[in-house]
């Protein structure tokens, strides 16, 4: 099986379709366009331990929001908490300025890095680094769907920030581990975390 297969396979397992108000197949059809893109790209094997996988399928708010996406997070057993955010919250988190996040029903991320080289900086300064590499901050709903698809891709200590992201204040959404559990919460923009680094990609690549 493909890694866009999986991915694909793992989506309709944990309920997206059903969230979307879609058929498994309809849900399917939204998704297939990307797998040309996906077949095209560098081959690397994922390394999710590291923080680092080729490509994540992001699904759209047009079909499924952050809120219900990470109510489908899992890792080792235990689901994800999100007791920092509400309803609010994930509604107002939008991509900041200048990252273009493709209209439809899902695209890609890729070269995707959970940020292990920026631990204990400020999501702030790490702005600054990763638009030096060359590279885009991920946003909320890319974080949630890397954990979605890659759950080992945040461990105790590795956590990661998601500075594509703002509601207008200096709040940034992170993911980190807590008492095991994956956790849903925010940080402040300018203040470091040993266990904190700041998640990027290289691309995003729409239907």
């Amino acid at each position: 099986m493909s890694e866009f297969e999986r991915q694909v396979e793992n989506l309709i397992a944990k309920g997206y379709p059903e969230a979307a108000g879609l058929k498994p197949a309809a849900f399917r059809r939204r998704v297939e366009p990307l797998r040309e893109a996906a077949a095209v790209l560098p081959e690397a094997e994922p390394d999710p331990e590291s923080g680092r996988v080729p490509f994540v399928i992001v699904i759209g708010r047009e079909l499924v929001g952050p809120e219900a996406s990470i109510d489908r997070v899992e890792r080792r057993g235990k689901a994800a908490a999100t007791t920092m955010l509400d309803a609010d919250d994930f509604e107002r988190f939008r991509p900041i300025e200048p990252v273009s996040v493709p209209g439809g029903p899902a695209y890609l991320v890729t070269e995707v890095s959970a940020g292990r080289d920026t631990l204990d900086v400020a999501p702030d300064d790490a702005l600054a680094t990763i638009d030096r590499q060359g590279r885009s901050p991920l946003t909320l709903d890319e974080g949630i769907a890397l954990v979605t698809q890659f759950p080992e891709a945040v461990a105790r200590n590795g956590g990661f920030s998601l500075p594509g992201s703002r509601r207008g204040d200096r709040r940034v959404t992170a993911l980190w581990i807590s008492k095991g559990q994956p956790k849903l919460g925010w940080c402040w923009a300018g203040n470091p975390h040993t266990w904190l680094g700041s998640a990027s990609c290289t691309r995003r690549i729409g239907v």
